[in-house]
């Protein structure tokens, strides 16, 4: 390593680990190490990331408060530093972090809804696809039909939570009147097929065949798992509506993409 680039280490190092001294030839211009002038910028790096959490989990943060949030998102950025350059990115593991954070443990949905909330910023940046047609589907021989496997969109993504966080989600968005009254399970899908992200919570009755399409068993497969649940399941209600999400985009036919 070449002495530029050890120093560009140490300085590193230094800026984001507050038990570090300043790094040997830091000085101002009238050659003094000073640390209070180095702790100016070390507090300006914790801030542009606790702004970037904060702007990336905004209904996470309104649950809790500001106060709260900022504090939560502090002790994650001593932990966890950007792992690259684009700072949207920032925060893929909060949500890990939030399951883990004591001081949370009295909101079990939390972790589950910041989850939801970095599936938004996937997606939002995800490669631009067209979003598999209906008419694909129709064109599948029904014999076919049961060994076809769909392929998620590229901005796609399936959260499956014990507690209604796409509800939560949505009455945060003024979608929802009122408070969220039920505390039940529910599967959020999370797709960009064109332009918008749009946040789905998937009928209950629907739910296990889409956590199976997700999972990447065969259409055939999902609905006889669908049917041991629900005698009642409606394979072509529920294969539509979960196309008609564009949340893939292509399917594979006995092992080949079509």
């Amino acid at each position: 390593m070449s002495a530029f680039a050890a120093t560009q280490a140490d300085f590193a190092q230094a800026l984001t680990n507050p038990a570090q001294p300043v790094p040997i030839g830091l000085t101002t211009t009238d050659g003094r190490n000073d640390p209070l002038r180095f702790a100016v910028y070390r507090n300006n790096v914790f801030v542009g990331l606790t702004q970037a959490l904060a702007k990336r989990f905004p209904v996470t943060r309104r649950l809790v408060g500001e106060e709260f949030f900022a504090g939560m998102a502090r002790v994650y950025a001593d932990a966890e530093k950007p792992a690259s350059p684009l700072l949207f990115r920032y925060g893929d593991t909060f949500p890990d972090f939030i399951a883990t954070f004591p001081p949370a443990a009295s909101l079990p949905y939390l972790a589950d809804l910041a989850r939801l909330e970095t599936a938004l910023t996937r997606a939002y940046h995800a490669a631009d696809v067209a979003p598999l047609g209906l008419d694909v589907l129709s064109a599948i021989a029904p014999d076919t039909l049961p060994r076809t496997v769909l392929l998620p969109h590229p901005s796609a993504a399936q959260l499956v939570s014990a507690w209604p966080v796409g509800t939560i989600w949505a009455a945060h968005q003024g979608e929802i009147v009122g408070t969220v009254a039920s505390r039940a399970a529910e599967t959020v899908i999370v797709a960009r097929p064109v332009m918008d992200v749009g946040v789905h919570v998937v009928p209950a009755n629907h739910a296990g065949f889409s956590a199976a399409v997700f999972e990447g068993a065969t259409l055939g497969d999902a609905a006889a798992r669908a049917l041991d649940s629900d005698a009642a399941f409606d394979f072509g209600a529920a294969l539509v509506g979960l196309v008609s999400l564009g949340a893939f985009s292509a399917v594979r036919l006995n092992g080949e993409e079509a």
